[in-house]
């Protein structure tokens, strides 16, 4: 974790730095202009700082409203320095075709207060848009054949929500919301695949009774992911039971006789000397092969050593990507970061966009989902 906040910090003091050279040089401020903005720029970096402190302090309050700041100004930030960023790389391929050319294409080349109001407009236009996309959540439906359910009773209905971050910023309204699309779609289980909650959750009164008011048929069953970890892990274990769900950790359980249902802690438990020491490969090569096993899953991370011991993977973690074009980095180390995809040995993976949103309360060309997946008896028509 001190590593992830280190580089965090680092890259998001450089950020800031990068844009407060584009404004300076876009709009020639004046010293008492450089300075206040200076101010407001060192502010906006410690935020996440401030906002811890708030919360360990019990002043909801005022972390509510450092974090609605804070988080929205990272989102608006990394918005304007990925279009800056952009039209920087433009103005260096112009420049080397010029070079290589021999032919003078400089007046392609945009100023830098032309650089810096197309990046501002695109910022504002983005970010407008990604507020409310993040607020549209989207009911994705995926139906899976196996001939391990049971011809008779009809397929089985699995309702996976995952990183909804109930904290400063996603509160009553948007759970309130996410149960009655949960409840919509009445299903037989309901499924957590992690960072059900974020920052101090002693504080999140009735958000708990929320989720009580689903009751599937078969259970509802959680796994941790990182945020659970950060959260402080006995508060979010309390808030995930009292919720209704079962938390299953590096365990697994049976259901009615045909599924298996097994969930493995995010690898920040042993980070945090929490693991309980159970690898994947044991956990899930102790199942009945003969049964539909579900496995559960914070991050979209295949195990080759586990391929063909699960029939479908459930995961979330990566939002996919939330603001593009952060979708384009973390392609790089999570080849699915989004949907359902079809592995090697009998075995599946749907990785979830998020039901809500780390940091900023903004995505954009990534809306959030729930996903509702029927599990079908396979008799063999295609």
């Amino acid at each position: 974790m001190y590593i992830f906040l280190t580089v965090f910090f680092v890259l998001y003091s450089g950020m800031h730095y990068y844009a407060f050279l584009k404004a300076r040089a876009a709009l020639a401020l004046s010293p008492a202009a450089s300075f206040f903005l200076i101010i407001f720029l060192i502010a906006m970096v410690s935020s996440p700082f401030m906002i811890r402190w708030s919360e360990k302090a019990g002043l909801e309050l005022p972390a509510r409203l450092i974090a609605y700041t804070g988080y929205f100004w990272l989102g608006v930030l990394f918005i304007f320095c990925s279009c800056s960023i952009a039209l920087d790389i433009y103005n260096l391929l112009v420049r080397a075709a010029s070079m290589i050319s021999g032919k003078d294409m400089t007046f392609l080349v945009l100023g830098a207060r032309h650089v810096f109001l197309v990046a501002a407009a695109y910022t504002l236009v983005v970010a407008t848009y990604g507020y409310t996309e993040a607020k549209d959540i989207r009911v994705k439906r995926l139906t899976i054949k196996s001939p391990k359910v049971p011809v008779t009773g009809g397929p089985l209905r699995i309702v996976q929500i995952s990183d909804i971050h109930l904290g400063l910023i996603i509160r009553e309204e948007r759970l309130r919301r996410i149960v009655a699309l949960v409840k919509a779609a009445e299903p037989d289980i309901v499924v957590s695949t992690g960072d059900l909650v974020d920052g101090q959750v002693c504080n999140l009164n009735g958000l708990s009774e929320l989720l009580l008011g689903l009751k599937p048929k078969y259970g509802k069953f959680a796994i941790t992911g990182n945020h659970e970890f950060y959260a402080g892990f006995e508060q979010a274990r309390c808030f995930i039971a009292n919720s209704g769900f079962v938390l299953l950790r590096d365990s697994a359980v049976s259901v009615d006789g045909f599924l298996n249902i097994a969930g493995v802690d995010d690898p920040a438990a042993k980070n945090l000397g929490l693991s309980t020491g159970i690898t994947e490969g044991r956990l899930l090569s102790g199942l009945p092969r003969d049964r539909f096993t579900l496995f559960l899953k914070h991050r979209p991370l295949v195990d080759n050593n586990s391929k063909g011991l699960f029939d479908l993977q459930l995961s979330g973690h990566v939002h996919g990507g939330q603001i593009f074009p952060f979708t384009l980095i973390t392609k790089f180390y999570y080849p699915v970061y989004a949907g359902f995809t079809t592995l090697t040995a009998g075995s599946h993976l749907y990785v979830s966009r998020g039901t809500g949103t780390w940091g900023p309360p903004i995505r954009f060309l990534s809306p959030p989902e729930i996903a509702v997946i029927d599990i079908v008896p396979d008799d063999g028509s295609p």
